[in-house]
Parts: C-alpha cells; structure tokens; sequence
C-alpha cells in the first residue's frame, strides 16, 4: 500500500513506576533519517529503537521524542539499617566526648540526619529500569504503528490524486491521437493557401512531397505511444506494497521529456495546448511524490 512519509503520532501511557510518553513526527526525505530524544538513562535503548524503525520505514525524516515521568513517592523504597545505625550513634557520642574534653566549647549534638546519610544506613531500593525498557518498546511498537496507518491514510488520499491526474492525461493524449489526421489536412491546406496567395506555381507532385516532410515532422505517435506506456507503469507502480517514492519520481521525468516533445512538434493550438496541460499534471503530480515513501 501507497504510505506518504508525512505523518505524525504520540501516545502516554501509565505504568506502576510512573508514565512514558512518545511522539514521532514525519516528514519527507530522499533517505532514512532519525533523530532520537530519549532520557539519558534509557539511552541504551536507542539502537533496539533505530532497528524497529528501520524495519517498518524505508524514506523520510522521523523525529523521535520520549519522555519518562516517573512517580516520585513509588519512585524508591527504604530499608533501614538499625545495628550500623546504633553504632554510628554510639561513635559519634564518643567523639562528642573527645571534642569536649578537647575544647572549652562543647560540640554540637548529634543529629539523626548525621547518622541517615551516612553509605549504608538507608538502602535506596531503585525502581527496575529493564521493566521500564520493556514497556517503553511495547509502548513504542504501538506509536509506530499508529504512525503508519496515519501514513497509510494520507498515502492513499495522494494515490487518488495521481490517478485522477493519470486519467486527465490519457484524455489529453486521447484527444491529440484522435485529432491528428485533421490537424495534417488543416495544415496541408493552410500550406496550398499559402502558395497561392504568393502566387508561386508547385505541381502536384512538390505538393505532395512537402507534405510528406511535413507529416513526418509533425509525427508524434511515438511520443503518444510513450506517454501511454508510461501513464501504464504508473497505475501499476500505484499498486505495489514497496516503497514507489523514487520509481514514481523516474517516471515524472520520462513523462515530463515527451511532453516537452509534443509541444516542441506542435503545428496547432490542440498539441500546443494538450503539451501545456500535461506538463502542469506533471508538475502537480510531482510536487505530491515528493511526500510519498
């Protein structure tokens, strides 16, 4: 299915440890391209995101941008080491002792603050962050996603586009195939009206030479049989499952060079203006290629 490389996603989530949110924005680029915000302990995670990434989306530029919001009071839980605690407490009085009888100035009292902070006392017990990489790449498995459908979506209001314009351009290329035996006999006459108001005698034979040249000048049924060939290709291309940006960007190209050709041969205001019509669906055509994947 036809995916457009403009689109965008977010989604938050909560968890027991807090929540994470996710948005990814994007837009149009001759390549693959990431640029990935993410909390710098969870940065581990950034190669796992680049391969999921990678696996679903073959063009464009992508913004990533994670946040993760954890629940300060579930944040940590305590453990309280009463035994160090009591003999901190029983050192730090005899040191009290010391500096007393060492100085005519008693010491400070000791606080319970002295005795909570000192390594071992309290055991932080963190929450478990491979818990948390776990839910952030399920949660990000579903963004993604949602990204794509959003691709998806826009990708098939751009495939309606093209092939409304495919379909305006065969009509064109219809209407020059059927109306060039009478542009010919039009210019054939114009030619002998010519002459004769010049007063210049050619017989019939010179006639029907000039003609000739001039048909074959005029001839544009390869380029209509090109056209057509390539209007094809397109419709066909507009079905695959892959990615069509670059190959439907090759056939703006080709499309482009036969119509230039058409109007370069033109020997009547019909293939002039079927030449200007056509090349202004190809450059809409074009403009709105430039977004598909």
């Amino acid at each position: 299915m036809i995916k457009s490389m403009t689109a965008y996603a977010y989604k938050e989530e909560k968890f027991h440890f807090g929540s994470i949110s996710i948005e990814l924005r994007s837009v149009n680029h001759r390549f693959l391209e990431m640029n990935i915000k993410i909390p710098e302990e969870l940065r581990a995670l950034e190669i796992s995101l680049r391969d999921r990434v990678k696996q679903k989306l073959k063009r464009g530029k992508l913004d990533i941008v994670i946040h993760l919001h954890l629940q300060i009071a579930e944040q940590q839980s305590f453990s309280f080491n009463h035994e160090l605690a009591t003999q901190l407490a029983k050192t730090l009085h005899d040191i009290d002792k010391l500096i007393a009888n060492a100085t005519p100035v008693n010491a400070a009292p000791v606080k319970a603050m002295d005795i909570l902070t000192w390594p071992g006392v309290i055991d932080s017990q963190t929450i478990d962050h491979q818990l948390i990489k776990e839910d952030l790449l399920g949660l990000f498995e579903q963004v993604l996603d949602r990204l794509l459908e959003g691709k998806k979506r826009e990708g098939q209001a751009l495939k309606q586009m093209i092939e409304q314009r495919v379909t305006e351009m065969a009509q064109h290329i219809a209407l020059v195939r059927k109306e060039m035996p009478l542009i010919l006999v039009a210019q054939k006459n114009r030619l002998k009206d010519k002459l004769q108001s010049l007063s210049t005698a050619m017989d019939q034979d010179r006639l029907e030479q000039e003609m000739v040249y001039l048909a074959q000048k005029a001839d544009v049924a390869e380029e209509l049989d090109r056209l057509d060939t390539h209007l094809s290709e397109i419709t066909h291309t507009l079905q695959s499952h892959e990615a069509i940006g670059r190959r439907l960007d090759f056939l703006m190209q080709e499309l482009n060079r036969e119509a230039n050709t058409l109007g370069s041969k033109s020997i009547s205001s019909i293939m002039t203006c079927s030449s200007v019509d056509m090349k202004i669906l190809i450059e809409q055509m074009r403009e709105q290629i430039q977004n598909i994947e």
